[in-house]
């Protein structure tokens, strides 16, 4: 495939991603946002503080491959997803996601080792692409579907309506009850992340709620 094949390629993707990510949610589903963080419960205050720590991490892990000419800014913005051939669901590479598995997944499980609730804790563009996954969920592709599907979910667009809440949500956080693909239901917050002074995308962290005493 041709330089030109791929991007076409990658565009018809994107147009795609764009389109599904306004279906509605379902009920289980919901966004809901929080004023300010008084309103938080002791481990939605512990987790917030997780995800804006990671937020900067990564913030700054990008900033600086661009100062190392290592990435354009227009290349970490410009959104071109490059499919990678027979993966179900469909994964995608990019002009710099082999940079996030040099230096991001290692912040993300950082972050994972901080709290035993914690199940998944990632960096995602504004279109819901996840470059680098936690390493649970990073494993070696086997062509079993049922296997992959929880085993390697790196490289893929989380495009379901909360999904893009998290990814798109300009508020300083942002938390809901998120249900999996997989079935399993949690809380997730979201907090931007900010390069040069625009929005990549976000942090996203997935957490099992406290059972109340």
């Amino acid at each position: 495939m041709t330089s030109i094949q791929k991007k076409l390629a990658a565009l018809t993707i994107l147009g795609l991603a764009i389109a599904t990510s306004t279906r509605a949610a379902t009920p289980a589903a919901q966004p809901a946002t929080a004023a300010s963080a008084d309103g938080l419960d002791a481990q939605q205050k512990e987790m917030l503080a997780i995800a804006n720590d990671l937020s900067r991490r990564c913030s700054e892990t990008m900033e600086k491959w661009m100062a190392a000419n290592e990435v354009t800014e227009d290349q970490l913005f410009n959104r071109l997803y490059y499919p990678i051939a027979k993966t179900d669901p469909p994964k995608f590479n990019t002009d710099w996601d082999r940079l996030s598995d040099r230096d991001i997944q290692g912040l993300e499980e950082a972050a994972l080792a901080r709290s035993g609730a914690i199940v998944y804790v990632v960096l995602t563009d504004l279109n819901g692409y996840v470059p680098t996954h936690n390493t649970r969920y990073s494993q070696t592709l086997t062509g079993n579907v049922a296997v992959d599907w929880t085993g390697n979910r790196t490289k893929r667009i989380f495009n379901n309506h909360v999904e893009i809440a998290a990814s798109r949500s300009s508020a300083p956080f942002i938390f809901q009850t998120y249900q999996r693909d997989n079935g399993e239901k949690l809380q997730d917050v979201g907090v931007p992340v900010m390069v040069r002074g625009r929005q990549f995308g976000a942090v996203r962290l997935g957490f099992r709620p406290a059972e109340a005493p």
